[in-house]
């Protein structure tokens, strides 16, 4: 694939965006972040889904530097806990949430859930494609399915990785090499879908 020009990733997620390079390295795709520019247009997430959330942060990057934005919404639905955190992924814990808060918080509402299967939860991501000349290009949909477990596992990862165990493994996410989990993760397979997207439509920036 052609490199022309520079795809900005729309969020200053550290984590999220070594994850969503270390996917693409093989794509001839420069990826940038907001980390890269000394100034960029604060996002307020209010959308009541990922998918509103994830359209609303490319188009505002998108336009914001006039260049074609990759932007996800992301996060963790329990159902003991009726889908929560939801949207509310990265701010669980409050305004000042931090990834360790936010975890402690899950791993006490679950603290009387004594058996795993009945801790069930799914890492859901939507990922958009947004082109400022053309509007929106592109937007799928991955989802993991696993269970929380009773603590925190591993070093790897970021965000719940460290308490989530993937269907299949007895290993936490946090305890899976970068290949493993680009394999099996929600931002994974939303990724695969976005390579085959510009495979088959052999597009150019």
């Amino acid at each position: 694939m052609e490199d022309k020009t520079s795809i900005i990733i729309a969020t200053k997620n550290k984590g999220k965006v070594k994850e969503i390079r270390h996917y693409l390295k093989d794509s001839g795709i420069k990826l940038l972040s907001l980390n890269d520019f000394e100034e960029s247009p604060e996002i307020i997430e209010d959308g009541e889904s990922f998918k509103e959330n994830s359209i609303k942060k490319a188009r505002i990057v998108a336009h914001a530097f006039n260049k074609p934005t990759l932007a996800d919404d992301s996060g963790l639905e329990v159902d003991f806990l009726n889908g929560k955190p939801g949207v509310f992924s990265s701010r669980y814990s409050g305004e000042n949430a931090t990834d360790k808060s936010n975890r402690d918080k899950l791993l006490s509402e679950l603290s009387d859930v004594k058996e795993l299967s009945a801790r069930s939860a799914r890492f859901v991501c939507h990922l958009v494609l947004w082109d400022p000349q053309k509007d929106l290009l592109f937007e799928t949909d991955g989802i993991c399915e696993g269970d929380i477990g009773f603590e925190e596992t591993g070093s790897g990862g970021f965000g719940y990785d460290c308490i989530f165990i993937p269907k299949g493994f007895n290993r936490t996410m946090a305890q899976l090499s970068e290949d493993e989990k680009n394999q099996i993760s929600h931002r994974g397979k939303a990724l695969k879908n976005f390579v085959s997207f510009l495979e088959k439509n052999k597009y150019i920036f």
